[in-house]
């Protein structure tokens, strides 16, 4: 889920999300690797706010001091402080002003300013809790619109990140001041969950399931719809859940329908591929990717003769220093000694060979999933082709893909270096997701998505 990040860090690919070192990503979240967050909710500003143009922005915790405002048209930027109570923002993750300002009344009041633009902080019906998981309490927290309607409500699932949810997962507020409730939880090991962190698909798949449970409990009569939105890691974790105890309808962003163990090689495919390298090199990168594979397999015991053999014959050619998948980059990196003491530890409960396919074939559930062409983390074309050809078996799933996206559903400018600065989600992408949740159909038009059924694709293009 591969990385994720948070509602609202973006991925850098340095770490990977089979590493579980990362941030989630704007679940508008659930997975490069993020920037490491250390802010707190305690900031009073915290909150998805109604603009005087009838638009809602949304302000969240972020690195530091900081905040991070978001749009539902997939724009955000860093805000921050100065003395005499402004806030200036940057556009996306880019470090670069976008001349947008913004203020804030005291904290009682709600109000703001942004860009020139007044609001009011949106009131919702906010319940936190604690329930209990599969053997561990876990911290969660129900949001809803205010009033007394029946409303929808989307389980929030992580990817593998190791940050609290219920600090930085945007789509907290950003739902409900749709009309959408939420219910958002930490993960086990993060946060104020209790036990230790894992990536045991099964296991996260049963706390997922009581997650559902506590809305649906704490909700009464107001609970409509319900199912998940889970991004990277957790589209893994939220089919799963949804064959194991039946939900209304699963949302899945930039996931897999291929293994873990896969994913790293369809990375390193990616990462040749992107340099333009051909057939010949490919094979030797397979090598590669196969070598890496024994050693995760081994569960870091053996191995590693095969793959400093390899280092040895092609570390010299041009190529060789552009493979990075998944976890590679971390086997070629680090010295064996260190991957023998800290990987078994690093990858425990990672269900390396877990084939999502048998759970995707029997899964009745209303499925959406949103996929970036440009994922270099957790590349797509693979599980772009499984879903298509699960379509025409008569799978209900809708498959939309941006071909310009990244792993997190992040527009990115190129650096010269090669390396992704991250912009904004694309337009259309937030609006997907609540049109699903609200009614189970789509639209025509997404931004710059192209939507696939049974019967074919067609693009969606707007400008953004």
């Amino acid at each position: 889920m591969r990385t994720l990040r948070v509602p609202g860090v973006p991925a850098r690919r340095i770490l990977r999300s089979m590493l579980w070192l990362i941030v989630p990503m704007m679940s508008i979240s659930a997975g490069g690797v993020a920037r490491a967050a250390d802010a707190s909710t305690d900031n009073c500003h915290v909150g998805a706010y109604r603009l005087g143009d009838g638009s809602v922005v949304d302000v969240g915790a972020s690195e530091g001091s900081h905040l991070r405002w978001r749009r539902e048209d997939g724009t955000t930027g860093l805000l921050a402080s100065h003395p005499e109570g402004t806030w200036t923002s940057t556009r996306g993750w880019t470090d670069q002003p976008d001349g947008i300002k913004v203020g804030f009344s005291d904290c009682a009041a709600g109000r703001i300013d942004f860009g020139g633009i007044r609001g009011q902080r949106i009131d919702l019906d906010v319940t936190d809790t604690r329930f209990q998981g599969a053997g561990v309490t876990l911290a969660g927290r129900l949001v809803l619109p205010k009033g007394n309607a029946r409303v929808p409500i989307v389980v929030l699932v992580h990817g593998s990140e190791h940050v609290s949810a219920l600090e930085y997962y945007s789509l907290q507020r950003m739902f409900p001041a749709a009309g959408i409730g939420v219910f958002v939880y930490d993960k086990r090991g993060t946060g104020a969950s209790g036990g230790r962190y894992t990536q045991n698909f099964l296991l996260l798949a049963d706390d997922a399931i009581a997650a559902v449970d506590e809305a649906k409990r704490l909700a009464g009569k107001r609970a409509g719809r319900i199912g998940y939105q889970a991004g990277s890691e957790g589209g893994w974790v939220a089919p799963l859940a949804a064959k194991i105890s039946p939900v209304d309808f699963v949302i899945v962003g930039f996931g897999l329908a291929v293994s873990p163990l896969e994913e790293d090689r369809e990375a390193i495919a990616y990462d040749m591929r992107s340099q333009d390298y051909g057939p010949e090199v490919m094979a030797r990168a397979m090598q590669v990717a196969d070598a890496s594979a024994a050693i995760l397999l081994s569960n870091f015991r053996s191995g590693y003769d095969k793959l400093d053999a390899l280092k040895k014959r092609y570390g010299n050619e041009p190529w060789f220093k552009h493979v990075r998948g998944d976890v590679t980059w971390a086997l070629l990196a680090w010295p064996a000694e260190k991957l023998k003491r800290e990987g078994p530890a690093l990858f425990a409960g990672v269900p390396l060979q877990y084939d999502p396919m048998p759970v995707l074939r029997h899964l009745a559930t209303p499925q959406l999933w949103i996929l970036g062409g440009e994922d270099a983390d957790a590349p797509s074309a693979e599980t772009i082709k499984r879903l298509r050809a699960l379509q025409r078996a008569g799978r209900p799933i809708m498959l939309a893909v941006y071909p310009h996206a990244e792993h997190g559903m992040y527009k990115f400018e190129a650096r010269k270096d090669g390396t992704r600065v991250d912009t904004r989600n694309p337009d259309g992408y937030f609006a997907m997701m609540r049109d699903f949740i609200l009614s189970g159909r789509l639209q025509a038009k997404y931004g710059d998505a192209v939507l696939h059924d049974a019967a074919g694709s067609h693009s969606s293009r707007a400008s953004d």
